[in-house]
C-alpha cells in the first residue's frame, strides 16, 4: 500500500531540488513544533475545486467540447494545462484568474479553524498544505484572506505567468503509486516532509493530523500511526474509502478518524488534543 518515488535507499538526484523550488518555502522552521498538520486545498479549505472555477473566466463562462474532449483519466495536470493555454489565447489576464480565485467561499468554519492554529502557541502546530491543485490560485487565495502567513509549506503543482501572460502549469513530481494521479502521490510527498522534518528536529512530531476530502487524501492517511488523526470531510470520497478500508481490510487504516462537517468540528477535536 505505501507508494514510493524511488527504490528503497536509492537517491534520485532531481528530487530534493525540484520539490524545493516547488514548494514555497519558509527559511527556517524551528524544531520545538509539537504538532504536524496537513490542510488539503480543494473542497478542503475553500469550498469549490479552484480548476473547475476559473472556467468562469472563459467566454461565456464554459470551455469547448473539443478541448473538454482531452480529458484523459489520471493525466487531469495535462488536461488543466491545455485549458489554462486556451483561456490565454482567449485574453484572459493574470488579473482574472486572481480575481476569480480570491472570491472562492472559505469552506464551513475553516476561517474559524485557521484562527483557532494562529492563537496557539507557537510550539504547537507546524502547518502545511498539500494539493492537486496549483501555486498561483492557492497563493491568490491565501493572500487574499490573510492566511498566508499560516502556511510553513505548500506542495502543489508550480504555475508561474510566462511573458505572453500564460498561466504555465507543471506537474509536482513524478511516483509510481497505481492509486494516485501521474502528476501527484500526496503519501509521498506527506511521508518525505514528516520523515526528513523528524531527522532535522531530532525527534517525531507527539501527533501528525491530515485534513482532506478527495480520494487523493485517502493515500497520505494511509500512512499515518494510530497516535496520529486522520479528518475526513464527511460523506466526502475521502471518508468513504477509509470506510471502505475498514469494513474490507481491518487493522489497514490505522489513524484515528474523525469525519467533519465544518472546520469547528476540527477545532474541537484538536483542543482536546493539545490539552493532553
Amino acid at each position: 500500500y505505501l507508494c514510493s518515488s524511488s527504490a528503497p535507499g536509492e537517491e534520485e538526484p532531481h528530487r530534493p531540488r525540484r520539490s524545493e523550488n516547488m514548494a514555497s518555502h519558509s527559511a527556517h522552521i524551528s524544531s520545538d513544533k509539537r504538532f504536524l498538520i496537513f490542510f488539503d486545498f480543494d473542497e478542503t479549505i475553500v469550498d469549490e475545486t479552484s480548476d473547475d472555477m476559473v472556467v468562469q473566466a472563459a467566454p461565456g463562462q464554459y470551455l469547448p467540447d473539443w478541448l473538454k474532449d482531452t480529458y484523459q483519466s489520471g493525466r487531469y495536470n495535462e488536461y488543466m494545462q491545455r485549458v489554462l493555454a486556451y483561456l490565454a489565447e482567449q485574453g484572459v489576464t493574470e488579473s482574472d484568474i486572481r480575481s476569480i480565485m480570491e472570491k472562492l467561499p472559505a469552506t464551513p468554519g475553516m476561517l474559524t479553524l485557521f484562527q483557532f492554529l494562529r492563537t496557539r502557541p507557537p510550539q504547537d502546530f507546524e502547518v502545511v498544505l498539500v494539493s492537486d491543485a496549483n501555486t498561483f490560485f492557492i497563493e491568490s487565495w491565501l493572500r487574499r484572506t490573510g492566511a498566508r502567513q499560516l502556511f510553513h509549506r505548500i506542495f502543489a503543482n508550480p504555475a508561474t505567468f510566462n511573458k505572453d501572460g500564460r498561466l504555465v502549469l507543471r506537474p509536482f513530481h513524478s511516483h509510481d503509486c497505481p492509486r494516485c494521479p501521474n502528476n501527484m502521490c500526496k503519501q509521498v510527498i506527506v511521508r518525505d516532509y514528516v520523515a526528513r522534518r523528524t531527522q532535522e528536529r531530532g525527534r517525531p512530531y507527539q501527533r501528525v493530523f491530515y485534513v482532506g476530502d478527495g480520494a487523493n487524501d485517502f493515500c497520505p492517511a494511509l500512512s499515518l500511526g494510530p497516535r496520529d488523526v486522520a479528518f475526513p470531510r464527511r460523506d466526502f470520497p475521502m471518508h468513504r474509502l477509509i470506510t471502505e478500508t475498514h469494513e474490507a481490510m481491518p487493522g489497514e487504516f490505522k489513524a484515528v478518524t474523525v469525519p467533519w462537517v465544518s472546520g469547528e468540528d476540527v477545532v474541537q477535536r484538536l483542543r482536546k488534543l493539545v490539552a493532553e
